[in-house]
């Protein structure tokens, strides 16, 4: 009986999934990164079917020293010389996995860093993942969602509409605020991070 109590508390815990968007296609990133990188807000990504709506994201840009690419093309970041509208995934500290979209035309070579998620779909499967309950606590940090996500290397590379990789647009208007990236040591005055206003899912506060 105490076995029957507990699922059904979990069952009750579990939030309905949110109604998806139309899917966006690889075109929508072929923009100046810092067009994407707010547009993505709102937006809900989902790996194999899990995952959530996008509250905070930052941009990257080739010219400037934070990027991946500024010093140009190696075997880690090449995807990002690449076209856009693919996936880049790298390990942070050797600890973390990271997943960034990659933006703007052929050999430009900009991304945008998906740092946090409302979880919305398959948070149970989350929850066994991170080893938290908390919804709060799931997503709240790029290398928390890819844990949460079960994203790593094998997700490289990866067209971002076609499985197991699926983006869906925003539903309705929603209010984006802007504030300087967190995280990093290089071009730290740069208002390149963006977020869901009022969210409670962000990794750190604006």
């Amino acid at each position: 009986m105490a076995q029957n109590r507990s699922s059904a508390t979990t069952a009750a815990a579990e939030p309905a999934a949110r109604k998806l968007g139309r899917p966006l296609q690889r075109s929508f990133f072929g923009r100046s990164v810092h067009e994407v990188a707010p547009d993505l807000i709102g937006t809900t990504l989902l790996v194999n079917g899990i995952g959530g709506i996008i509250v905070e994201v930052e941009a990257y840009h080739h010219t400037e020293p934070a990027a991946h690419s500024y010093r140009g093309p190696t075997p880690r970041n090449m995807v990002m010389f690449g076209p856009p509208g693919f996936s880049y995934v790298y390990r942070s500290y050797g600890i973390h996995w990271c997943m960034n979209f990659v933006c703007e035309k052929e050999g430009i070579a900009s991304a945008v860093l998906i740092r946090a998620l409302e979880p919305t779909h398959g948070v149970a499967a989350m929850r066994q993942r991170r080893g938290v309950d908390d919804p709060r606590a799931l997503c709240s940090g790029p290398g928390k969602l890819c844990e949460a996500l079960a994203i790593s290397i094998k997700e490289n590379a990866l067209p971002l509409d076609q499985p197991p990789i699926a983006l869906h647009a925003r539903i309705g208007k929603v209010d984006v605020i802007s504030g300087v990236r967190i995280g990093i040591t290089k071009a730290v005055g740069l208002p390149w991070r963006y977020g869901l206003k009022d969210s409670r899912f962000l990794s750190k506060r604006f």
